[in-house]
């Protein structure tokens, strides 16, 4: 009787199925990793058909075989830690200034009419011209990379902070005004809601950004690190160590990224709906 019952409820209430159109946990895993293997093949086969000449773009496995090279002997690993320390340090600076400073322009109106036109100066300005400027300044050593990685990063996470500012629903700052919320209040109950995703967004690409910064700054007046690495290799023509260099910035780029959006969807839910 028993076993009757549990084939009846098993036959009434049918296994849960997957929605139609809702991709499994790891399908962005699994097609991205697909879709990087399949460039990979691809580029051999251009390479040993003749299609692309070696010199120029190398290939994945004589990547490898550079990659193999210096990280067995260590050549690769000061310059490694020091575009790591640079992009650190300033993207650190950068999000301890950049997100209090976009909270502080968008709740004050006054203060933001103050500060706009410089923010607006520094984004519409390539930081590559800025850096000249800033080496002169600062000197040749590891400070001039700080400040041009922390140019890159702050101020796209200042201006993203201040549209989160301004996104609070305009009905939810009426009911806390109506129902006498002092600032402070306010600020924690709708505003700081309100701001948290643009917040996130604004670090992940000013993460990109500083990344750009690190190499940008090494370009211009480095002795080490791995946009001098990428530079001289470029001069002497060695294509697989110049390859090897920009993987290793795609790929640490992609891991801070993925991590970054991963707290994003955490907060994605407090984004302001648009009508």
């Amino acid at each position: 009787m028993a076993a009757q019952s549990g084939q009846l409820a098993r036959r009434t209430h049918p296994p849960a199925e997957r929605p139609r159109g809702v991709p499994l946990a790891t399908e962005p895993l699994l097609f991205g990793i697909l879709g990087f293997v399949v460039v990979l093949v691809l580029w051999e086969a251009a390479v040993d058909a003749g299609l692309v000449r070696s010199a120029l773009m190398s290939s994945p496995t004589r990547i490898v075989g550079a990659g193999v090279a210096d990280f067995s002997s260590g050549v690769i690993w000061p310059h490694i830690e020091t575009s790591f320390q640079e992009w650190g340090v300033g993207f650190a600076v950068a999000l301890v200034t950049g997100i209090p400073l976009g909270l502080a322009l968008g709740m004050f109106r006054r203060v933001e009419y103050l500060f706009d036109p410089w923010l607006s100066a520094l984004y519409a300005t390539p930081t590559v011209a800025l850096a000249p400027l800033i080496i002169l300044l600062f000197g040749v050593g590891i400070e001039s990379k700080y400040v041009v990685v922390f140019l890159e990063a702050f101020i796209t996470m200042t201006i993203s902070t201040i549209a989160g500012a301004h996104a609070a629903d305009r009905r939810h700052l009426e009911t806390a005004k109506s129902f006498g919320a002092s600032k402070s209040l306010t600020f924690r109950s709708v505003i700081l809601p309100s701001s948290v995703p643009f917040m996130i967004t604004g670090v992940r690409i000013g993460a990109g950004r500083a990344l750009v910064g690190v190499i940008v700054a090494e370009f211009i007046a480095s002795n080490i690190g791995l946009g001098f690495y990428i530079s001289i290799n470029g001069t002497t023509l060695n294509a697989s160590r110049v390859m090897l260099g920009i993987l290793l910035l795609g790929g640490f780029g992609i891991v801070v990224g993925q991590l970054i959006r991963r707290l994003e969807r955490r907060f994605d839910k407090w984004r302001p709906a648009i009508h």
